[in-house]
């Protein structure tokens, strides 16, 4: 592979812009390519930074070494498969694919080709760089609160797969347990999908975290509280307030480091790391991202269930 990795990305959209933005920055890679099905898209985003704008996946693939998928969910497991058959590691924004099935055939794709697949849930990003991923001990409770206004953003999916799988993951990094039963209740809106969801899903050995996400609230909210025998943890991600009564200590500092600044430019430093034989893994794995899934997809049924 080429001294400097040539990334492409597909997808125009906002996430797409994040990505090719990192591509653009980081050393080692250049931007050489973006995929849209809206080529004037392709091209404001492409040509600033360096690299083409691609109508057809063909010629894309060519073209590049490494690919982002940031195009709508519904379509992930899609162009992920395209860019594996073609050889190209992928880094899948979340989720990583919209069924279990899809994900399985994406993460059996890339171990057949000795491929890496990350995927992007950058929040493990800043709870390392909390030290909550270091605490020793398993919690006994969760509690998380992520409410924003509507946008535009992610309408292809329920707020489930929009906004709740990332603290679904969270819950299951803090975790060895498995879980055990979901429960949910929820409200549908314009969009046709699962606007508003709650929930509760218990684990193996007692654990108990419950969710509570909105996409249609009228302000941003974003709270956890965490649980553990030897005291409870409270953040206030809006506020940059932390409480912490365990014995474990936790960087308070957190949201000034490099890492939880900019998320992203690590998670997509460590998958270009992984790529080049650098580092073990990426943050996320496709088996993890896989896990984060069914268990979304699991709250979901249970809304379904529940009416």
């Amino acid at each position: 592979m080429a001294e400097s990795l040539r990334a492409g990305v597909i997808g125009a959209g906002v996430f797409g812009g994040y990505h090719a933005g990192q591509y653009a920055r980081l050393p080692g890679v250049v931007l050489s390519a973006v995929l849209d099905v809206h080529p004037e898209r392709a091209a404001r985003l492409a040509l600033p930074l360096g690299g083409r704008a691609f109508r057809e996946i063909e010629p894309f693939l060519e073209a590049v070494d490494v690919v982002t998928v940031a195009t709508p969910a519904t379509v992930h497991a899609d162009h992920a498969l395209a860019a594996l058959s073609a050889g190209k590691p992928v880094y899948v924004e979340k989720p990583i694919a919209v069924s279990v099935t899809e994900a399985e055939t994406v993460r059996a794709a890339a171990a057949a080709r000795g491929l890496v697949v990350a995927c992007g849930h950058q929040e493990r990003v800043t709870f390392r760089a909390m030290g909550l991923l270091d605490i020793p001990e398993q919690p006994v409770l969760l509690e998380a609160l992520r409410h924003g206004p509507a946008s535009e953003r992610s309408r292809d999916v329920s707020a489930v797969l929009d906004l709740m799988i990332h603290d679904l993951d969270l819950a299951l990094t803090l975790t060895t347990a498995e879980p055990v039963t979901a429960e949910g209740e929820g409200r549908i809106g314009a969009s046709g999908a699962w606007d508003e969801a709650r929930a509760e899903v218990t684990f193996e050995a007692g654990f108990t975290a419950r969710f509570d996400v909105s996409r249609i609230a009228e302000a941003r909210r974003r709270a956890m509280r965490i649980v553990f025998p030897s005291g409870e943890i409270e953040i206030d991600f809006l506020g940059r307030a932390l409480r912490n009564t365990t014995p474990y200590a936790l960087n308070r500092d957190y949201a000034e480091t490099p890492a939880a600044k900019d998320p992203l430019r690590v998670s997509v430093e460590s998958f270009l790391a992984a790529v080049r034989g650098e580092a073990p893994r990426p943050v996320v794995t496709a088996e993890e991202a896989i896990r984060a899934l069914d268990l979304a997809l699991a709250v979901e049924q249970a809304l379904e269930e529940a009416g």
